[in-house]
């Protein structure tokens, strides 16, 4: 397991130095994040690959964001997040589309996203809407040879387990996974991340490095805190991902900015390679 950490593109991002400076901080390979659909360009798939290849970048998924209001909490969060909110779907399912076919102009085999809050009751009108929607993303990543990985958070992992296997009997097994943020499970709280790979263990494609809290109220997620002063048990967490034969990246996410956040991603990749490199 690399330790890596994410690399977001704004319309003001000089990639080649954000590169340069994850290079420096002895990394080797990121999740490349972008919210902005007229940065999914061939114009900047080309800045991309020349800053990768020129500072041995290895990029493992492309994070896909949608456009839209997006507020992220227990109530307006149903309203407006992923594919699940009515009133966003078709302009969302626009932008996953153009941002599969980005993630195959720089060479990156997983395209993950947040889907939203997913029905957890699978006779909920709702639910065959939206995974109509995710069975046609579904195609045309495996039409790229590539794979769909559903972020973890918003919904329980019996919820994503269930919402996989749909998928699955139309398109075939091999090609949608998850990309597991342990800390949105606790902040969100939906489950305990070690216990969550009992269920959807064996679809895990990609992992976030990332901790947080429990929610104390019923509107507001939990906090997000540096990378081992959360409730993540991170020495269990990486033992259970040895146990099931987990051998992809741990991507650092640390959702603040300034040197403050350089400081909590170089601890986090300490601890990580700490717990990693222990028997």
């Amino acid at each position: 397991m690399r330790i890596g950490v994410m690399v977001e593109l704004f319309r003001d991002t000089d990639v080649d130095e954000r590169f340069r400076e994850l290079r420096s901080m002895g990394m080797e390979s990121c999740q490349l994040v972008c919210w902005d659909q007229d940065l999914m360009s061939q114009c900047t798939a080309d800045q991309v690959n020349a800053a990768a290849s020129r500072h041995n970048v290895d990029i493992t998924a492309f994070w896909c964001g949608w456009e839209g209001p997006k507020v992220w909490d227990f109530y307006d969060g149903q309203l407006t997040l992923g594919l699940v909110p009515e009133a966003f779907r078709f302009e969302r399912m626009k932008t996953l589309q153009k941002g599969i076919d980005f993630a195959a102009m720089i060479q990156v085999r997983d395209v993950a996203t947040h889907v939203g809050y997913m029905p957890e009751n699978p006779y909920d009108p709702n639910y065959p809407a939206v995974l109509a929607c995710l069975k046609a993303l579904v195609k045309q990543c495996k039409k790229n040879q590539q794979n769909f990985l559903f972020e973890t958070g918003q919904e329980t992992p019996v919820t994503l387990k269930r919402a996989i296997q749909d998928i699955e009997k139309e398109t075939g097994k091999g090609n949608v996974g998850i990309n597991l943020d342990p800390a949105n499970l606790i902040m969100y709280g939906k489950a305990n991340p070690i216990d969550a790979l009992e269920v959807f263990g064996e679809y895990v494609m990609g992992i976030h490095g990332k901790d947080g809290n429990y929610p104390t109220d019923g509107h507001k997620l939990g906090q997000e805190v540096p990378l081992g002063k959360g409730k993540v048990n991170y020495p269990a967490f990486v033992a259970k991902l040895k146990d099931i034969g987990y051998t992809g990246d741990i991507t650092i996410e640390r959702e603040i900015s300034g040197e403050e956040q350089k400081k909590d991603i170089l601890m986090a990749k300490n601890l990580l390679e700490q717990l990693i490199n222990e028997n």
